[in-house]
C-alpha cells in the first residue's frame, strides 16, 4: 500500500506549511507528497494529475480539507468517485473524520461519507462563488468612490502641444518627439487624438 499526501494553495505567495504540518507523522515519503500552487476551480493541475496517474488500488491518500482537493461541487464529486470507486483508493480528509474511507466500509458508513462529501463540496463551491461576488461588488464600490484601477496614467510634459506642432510641420521626427516626451507611439497618437477632439469641441 502506498501512502500519499496532496496539498494545494491558491497562489505562489501562499504558504502550504499548515497542510504539511498536518501530514507530519503519517508515514508519507517526500516523493509521495504532491503540491499544487493553483486555483481549485478545476482539476487541471500538474501535481494532481501526476498523483492520480501514480495512485493504484489499495493506496491511501491524505488531504487536510476537502477544499484543498477542489472547489467545484460537481468535479469534487466526480474525482472522489474516480479515486475511490474506479481506482480503489482510500481517502482521508484530516479535518473531517467522517470523510475517511478506511473506516465504515459498510453501507451506512458509505452513505454517511457520501452525504458529508456532498455538503462540504457544495459549501466549498458556494464560498468560492461568494468570494468572487464580494470581489466584484468591492471593485464596483471602489470605482464609485473614484478609485482608479490599473497603471497610473502618465501625464504628457508641459511642452507636449509645442512638440506636436513641430511634428505636424515636419520640423521634428516622431522618434524625437517620443524621446522628448518619454511615451510610446500608441500613447502619442492617443494623446494627439484627444487634443484634436478638444479642438473640434471648442
Amino acid at each position: 500500500m502506498g501512502i500519499y499526501g496532496y496539498v494545494r494553495v491558491s497562489s505562489i505567495d501562499q504558504s502550504e506549511n499548515r497542510q504539511l504540518d498536518a501530514m507530519n507523522g503519517l508515514n508519507i515519503q517526500p516523493a509521495d507528497l504532491f503540491i499544487d500552487k493553483q486555483s481549485g476551480k478545476d482539476f487541471n493541475r500538474p501535481s494532481y494529475k501526476a498523483l492520480v496517474k501514480k495512485l493504484k488500488a489499495g493506496d491511501l491518500l491524505y488531504v487536510k480539507r476537502i477544499d484543498r482537493l477542489g472547489r467545484n461541487y460537481e468535479e469534487i464529486q466526480n474525482q472522489w468517485r474516480i479515486l475511490t470507486k474506479d481506482k480503489g483508493v482510500d481517502i482521508v480528509v484530516i479535518d473531517m473524520p467522517l470523510l475517511d474511507t478506511c473506516r465504515g466500509k459498510d453501507l451506512m458508513g458509505t452513505f454517511l461519507a457520501d452525504i458529508v462529501l456532498q455538503i462540504l463540496s457544495f459549501v466549498s463551491q458556494s464560498e468560492r462563488e461568494n468570494g468572487r461576488k464580494r470581489q466584484t461588488e468591492g471593485i464596483a464600490a471602489a470605482k464609485a468612490r473614484g478609485v482608479v484601477f490599473g497603471r497610473p496614467i502618465k501625464k504628457p510634459p508641459e511642452n507636449f502641444n509645442d512638440l506636436v506642432k513641430q511634428w505636424e510641420r515636419g520640423k521634428l521626427p516622431l522618434a524625437e518627439v517620443l524621446k522628448e516626451t518619454g511615451i510610446k507611439e500608441a500613447t502619442f497618437y492617443r494623446r494627439l487624438r484627444e487634443i484634436r477632439i478638444k479642438k473640434i469641441k471648442k
